[in-house]
């Protein structure tokens, strides 16, 4: 399935129906009196999260989604039917954006959760609402109110606890094939990924997290070259990075070093929020470096790297070092968790009953 992670739709709710003139008639009642009931509301449309998708591609083809108008109101005191609601599945992670505004109007972010995206209008009076002691014949009528309409955009930011990042052919999609259930296309080929993959990582019993892998970048991403700077917003919602940088490249004359730095400024570049994050850095291929050098290798990249942080030295393809990476990072996503779950301390002065 080609993966889809923006899509624009035109959504329509129904209008009410009208109301109705009507007047009693019965035998030997020659005014029997009014009688029109009220139109029917129309139909709202609503959107569910639905955690089986995992693309907005129903979307790219299916712009148009409009809902039912409710029936009109009829004589004998009967009212219109209201009209049919229509529910859109998205994935979980959705964002519901005014396209004419660019405002952000709805996130959808748990399972099964639903919302009103557009309410059906409320259907027309009929006569008999407008009987009075004064005007026992009324002939007025009132038409139903239209629908909402709105012209969103759909954007998809994935749910993922870790977030990928590095150069084309860094071994990021290795990484994730060897430490999750995620089984993306590899090949000695830049730019392998073409989409981001998702991947959750078992440590041990009841205790997992979820990995994103997203194309690599390039330098000159945030004015667009290549393909990473798509699905950086991929990254926005991840609790820590995983900075890979391929330390054996292929070309001679490639510097890991500009490489790595390259892709630190174009995350500035892109957002600040997704640049502070939490990133460690993670140094690959050390299979392919001698180990008489790699100790140096190591000291030196580090060293004009000029990075302070938690540093792990790996080899995605033989697994050697991913193991203790794993830890890392699920006693950092527990960490945070329950930094997140934390009660809010309440200063004593106002402790107290409010009422008092």
């Amino acid at each position: 399935m080609k993966f889809v992670d923006e899509a624009y739709i035109d959504i329509v709710a129904g209008d009410g129906g009208n109301g109705c003139v009507s007047f009693r008639h019965e035998k030997y009642k020659e005014f029997g009196g009014p009688n029109g009931g009220d139109g029917g509301r129309g139909g709202h449309v609503f959107a569910v999260a639905d955690p089986s998708l995992n693309t907005l591609v129903d979307f790219r083809f299916s712009r148009r989604h409009e809902a039912k108008r409710g029936q009109h109101g009829m004589g004998s005191d009967m009212f219109g039917a209201a009209g049919d609601d229509i529910t859109l599945k998205v994935p979980v992670g959705t964002i519901f954006t005014d396209a004419e505004t660019g405002d952000v109007l709805y996130e959808l972010l748990t399972p099964g959760e639903k919302i009103m995206i557009a309410k059906g209008g409320d259907g027309g009076f009929g006569n008999m609402r407008f009987k009075s002691a004064i005007n026992r014949a009324p002939r007025q009528k009132t038409p139903g109110w239209p629908g909402e309409r709105k012209s969103l955009k759909l954007e998809l930011k994935v749910l993922a606890d870790v977030g990928l990042l590095g150069m084309p052919n860094a071994g990021k999609s290795t990484l994730i094939s060897a430490i999750s259930n995620a089984r993306p296309k590899i090949a000695d080929y830049p730019f392998t990924t073409l989409h981001p993959n998702l991947g959750v990582v078992r440590v041990g019993p009841e205790q997992s997290f979820v990995v994103a892998d997203v194309p690599g970048l390039i330098e000159g991403a945030s004015e667009g070259a290549g393909l990473g700077h798509l699905f950086l917003r991929h990254l926005q919602r991840t609790r820590l990075l995983l900075h890979i940088v391929d330390m054996a490249p292929f070309d001679e004359g490639v510097d890991p070093v500009a490489q790595a730095k390259a892709i630190v400024a174009e995350l500035k570049k892109y957002d600040q929020a997704l640049y502070e994050k939490p990133r460690w850095l993670v140094l690959n291929k050390l299979d392919m470096v001698s180990a008489d050098e790699r100790a140096a290798r190591i000291k030196e990249f580090v060293k004009r790297f000029k990075y302070k942080g938690p540093i792990f030295e790996i080899s995605a393809l033989t697994r050697e070092g991913c193991d203790h990476l794993i830890k890392a990072i699920y006693q950092h996503i527990k960490a945070q968790q329950v930094a997140e779950q934390a009660p809010v301390e309440v200063d004593p002065r106002f402790a107290g009953d409010p009422a008092a």
